[in-house]
């Protein structure tokens, strides 16, 4: 499995191959991305003009993993590639971490979208009025308790580690424990769960 990298920016291209740091292939023509089959394939929104809901879905029949990043990320957007088969979508310069977590997250069989898209569709999640959670809490330490509380309700990592003055590599494992005790497999999840 390649990852293959296509954009009309240049330095979007410069951008990303520096993110990913070992074998890549740059593809010049759009053309070029019809012959793929079964690779990971990183495409900047803007560089599809007319042609980008057939080629995402052309891409996707093709057994492609397709992660599509766009400079001016839109929860529209995001919606709309992922449902033509897109199984990641972002930031076209969001931080290198993202961009290998979005290809990870693809190798592993699951969507990935950039944090800020999480919190908005966990916002989006209707809360259910006198819903007691604390049944389902039970499994989890006290600290782990109040990093679950915020994240359900649709906070970052960066923003939960602020709120509880402990650093995000700090929250990043509390989340991970709390995803494995309540069986969940992300933020999105836990909040569909708690809310």
């Amino acid at each position: 499995m390649d990852i293959i990298l296509y954009s009309d920016d240049i330095n979007l291209l410069e951008y990303w191959e520096k993110a990913i740091k070992k074998d890549y292939v740059v593809f010049d023509e759009l053309s070029e991305l019809q012959n793929s089959f079964g690779n990971i394939v990183i495409v900047n929104y803007s560089a599809f003009n007319s042609k980008g809901k057939e080629m995402i879905i052309q891409l996707s029949k093709n057994d492609n993993l397709v992660l599509v990043l766009h400079r001016v990320p839109d929860i529209k957007v995001a919606r709309e590639v992922l449902a033509l088969g897109a199984k990641a979508y972002g930031n076209a310069l969001m931080q290198e971490h993202f961009i290998l977590s979005a290809i990870q997250t693809m190798k592993e069989g699951m969507i990935w979208l950039h944090p800020e898209f999480t919190s908005l569709l966990i916002n989006q999640i209707p809360v259910q009025e006198s819903r007691d959670v604390s049944f389902i809490l039970v499994k989890l330490s006290e600290r782990e308790k109040e990093v679950a509380l915020l994240l359900k309700d649709g906070d970052t990592y960066k923003n939960v580690a602020q709120k509880l003055e402990i650093t995000p590599r700090t929250v990043k494992a509390h989340a991970q424990s709390i995803y494995k005790k309540l069986y969940v497999k992300d933020r999105l999840a836990l909040a569909l769960l708690l809310k």
